[in-house]
């Protein structure tokens, strides 16, 4: 056994000499709590969970399955599974189809692939059966999964497979344990004291991957620092490629294009250069030296001033094949980000994308994967699906959401993000029938390549892993939808918030209901109506429609409201930036007349006079104002509703959450205050009647300063 191997089989036994329910509720233990059972769920749960049989030499994928499945059942019962030798009521039989005698063995498996799992009952014997110890490991957890959510043992009938090959993690983590857009504390990568100090968070942080299926984690910033490709850091990243590797986690590397280059190893970073080619295929052969399973390279290139091919007048595809060549002897693959800025100031800051990517359809190489974010700006609490989903038939596009709230509050609102990316993934793409963004990014189109889905994560240093509770549902739902791009959001926040908090039925129902509501109470006290990206410049934090003096255009709020006596709103028809055009026609026909475009998109698509008549009755002005203070109504009664669920919650996470309620109801208020403030300064019209004008001058807003907001830069 190897020195490391040693050290994850210490930590499991310390992890299972404390009982679970001896820990103290402060988030960390995140939906694997295993608290006690009582009474008949109890029982139920020791008379089919008094043993754990595995195949004989389990890999370390199964052990770490069985230290799961120990720590679970110990948590719910207080009593420790035995470790059995045969089939028999009351085991719980994990094994493959070499492994499984034939009267255990489930039909149909060979169509699960090598991530998909069966857990089925029969006469008093529990069978998690897969193709694979991966999948094995999945269907542990989704035993205990249904355990934790009220399913009697005995009920538990699934079958399961992924949908998406590649559910990967984007850490936005700098090299220095700063987080760019973190609002969790530090990086949880102690990367000074790698790799010779091997925190057992990450242990931790394994295990709550695996337990939603996420298979891959990019451990540094997109906006990637060259060092990173140095053997010191190649080690570093090893160390923790050998205790992720267990619960079939992939590290991945975000790499800067330059690198060769600024490392002074060659005297061009040309993409079509013999020797930068060389120099890359020599880095990967060095990286699987130390990594064997390393997943591959993201990248950011021609973006918010990071170099990249278009540097030598190349392509994004010369670029990214020439990386993908020096991976594909590996089996690693290239995410290349579709989120690029124009070198000049553009029309449109929403179509550059479309643009510089739509004719590179089909030049990729087949282990590419072109990363799209879910709208064409970036991650707004609202945008319409990105006009590239459906438009590269020839070309794998992966799904990128942020999780981390950049624009919707931080850490500290309540903003459960799994009706967003649900939102993304159903929308109709409109290039052929039933094409969903699901579908685009399942592969339905470029068919037998790579497919993927990317959340950019949430994941600090803070003892709730994501700077709040009910943040850590957005880590959640981002895994539960990777793993099937077509599942329910509101499913999702009942089998959170029942692992986490509670399972009495009626406080799981308001819990839920205001995980489902509070989205949209987000998007009705910041950016009503399509407005978007009206947020403070640089650290995004409270709201600015009112800056106009920076450098580019794109930079400044009044370029996406483009609000003027006359109006408000981006016209993005034929009459305008003409954005319209980059989606399918019958998309395009919808949203090119108000009468027909949503009121949820109505500003994105259109500028419109404010006396414009809406389907309320009232003005555009009148809606504007009455969506602002619906926002804030909205934001009280979840304040309401929390404090009415104190008898099912324990007080220290109670309060903690009551505490940020607060905070968003004050936040709210400014936030309606201050755009109605600055709107009614550019419309000059009055309130309407019977509304409450703002608390303060629009001089008292304009005046405000964050120099230190979390996650800047």
């Amino acid at each position: 056994m190897s020195i490391w191997s040693k050290w994850l089989a210490a930590v499991l036994a310390l992890a299972l000499l404390a009982p679970a329910y001896a820990r103290e509720e402060d988030g960390y233990d995140l939906w694997l709590r295993y608290r006690p059972l009582a009474g008949a769920e109890r029982a139920a749960m020791l008379r089919h969970a008094r043993e754990l049989v595995a195949p004989a030499a389990p890999s370390p994928a199964v052990q770490a399955a069985l230290a799961e499945l120990r720590r679970g059942v110990q948590g719910m019962t207080g009593r420790l599974p035995l470790d059995g030798k045969q089939a028999k009521a009351g085991a719980i039989v994990l094994g493959t189809p070499a492994s499984l005698p034939p009267s255990l063995r489930p039909t149909g498996l060979e169509q699960l692939g090598d991530e998909g799992y069966v857990i089925r009952h029969r006469a008093s014997v529990t069978v998690i059966a897969a193709n694979t110890d991966a999948g094995l490991l999945y269907g542990a957890f989704a035993w205990l999964r249904a355990v934790g959510t009220g399913l009697a043992p005995d009920r538990i009938d699934e079958r399961s497979a992924p949908k998406l090959q590649r559910r990967v993690l984007n850490h936005w983590d700098n090299l220095d344990r700063t987080v760019e857009r973190g609002y969790a504390g530090e990086s949880i990568w102690d990367w000074w004291a790698l790799p010779g100090v091997r925190d057992a968070r990450y242990l931790d942080y394994a295990r709550a991957n695996a337990s939603l299926g996420i298979n891959g984690t990019v451990l540094n910033n997109v906006n990637a620092k060259p060092e990173i490709l140095t053997a010191p850091w190649i080690a570093k990243a090893a160390a923790l490629a050998d205790v992720l590797r267990p619960y079939g986690i992939r590290v991945y590397l975000s790499v800067r294009f330059s690198t060769p280059l600024e490392l002074r190893e060659t005297a061009t970073a040309d993409p079509l250069a013999p020797e930068v080619a060389a120099w890359w295929r020599g880095k990967a052969d060095e990286i699987y030296r130390a990594i064997p399973d390393f997943g591959g390279f993201l990248v950011k290139a021609n973006s918010e001033g990071q170099p990249g091919p278009q540097d030598y007048r190349r392509s994004h595809a010369d670029g990214a094949n020439m990386l993908a060549a020096a991976l594909a002897p590996h089996g690693g693959i290239v995410m290349w980000r579709a989120f690029v800025y124009a070198a000049e100031n553009p029309v449109d800051r929403a179509k550059q994308a479309y643009d510089e990517f739509g004719p590179l359809d089909g030049k990729f190489a087949p282990n590419v994967l072109v990363q799209v974010k879910n709208g064409p700006i970036d991650f707004q609490p609202r945008e319409p699906f990105h006009p590239l989903f459906g438009a590269m038939p020839r070309t794998p596009l992966m799904l990128e959401v942020q999780i981390t709230k950049e624009y919707l509050g931080y850490a500290t609102h309540l903003a459960y993000l799994g009706p967003l990316f649900e939102e993304t993934l159903q929308s109709d793409t409109g290039h052929a029938p039933g094409l969903t963004v699901a579908r685009v990014v399942q592969g339905a189109q470029a068919g037998g390549r790579a497919t993927g889905m990317a959340g950019v994560a949430n994941i600090g240093s803070s003892r709730t892993w994501t700077g709040s509770h009910f943040d850590q549902a957005n880590w959640y739902a981002f895994g539960r939808l990777a793993w099937d791009p077509r599942g329910s959001s509101r499913a999702f926040a009942r089998e959170w918030a029942a692992q986490t908090f509670t399972r009495a039925p009626g406080a799981l129902d308001d819990i839920a209901a205001m995980m489902m509501d509070s989205r949209e109470a987000v998007v009705n006290y910041m950016t009503p109506l399509g407005l978007h990206h009206i947020m403070g410049t640089g650290h995004h934090h409270g709201p600015a429609p009112w800056v106009a003096g920076l450098a580019r255009p794109e930079w400044n709020p009044v370029y996406y409201h483009k609000a003027d006596r006359g109006g408000i709103g981006f016209d993005r028809t034929a009459s305008g930036s003409d954005a319209l055009a980059q989606y399918a026609p019958a998309i395009a026909r919808r949203h090119a007349d108000p009468a027909t475009t949503p009121d949820t998109l109505l500003l994105w698509f259109h500028h419109l006079p404010w006396d414009y008549p809406m389907p309320s009755g009232r003005t555009l002005w009148a809606e504007l104002v009455a969506r602002y203070d619906l926002g804030v109504a909205q934001v009280r009664a979840l304040r309401t509703r929390w404090a009415a669920l104190a008898p099912f919650i324990d007080a220290r996470r109670h309060a903690e959450v009551a505490q940020r309620l607060d905070v968003q109801v004050a936040e709210a208020g400014w936030w309606r205050d201050a755009c109605v403030a600055y709107f009614q300064s550019v419309s000059g019209l009055p309130l309407p009647a019977g509304t409450q004008p703002p608390a303060q001058t629009l001089e008292y807003y304009r005046a405000l300063r964050f120099p230190y907001a979390p996650g800047h830069g």
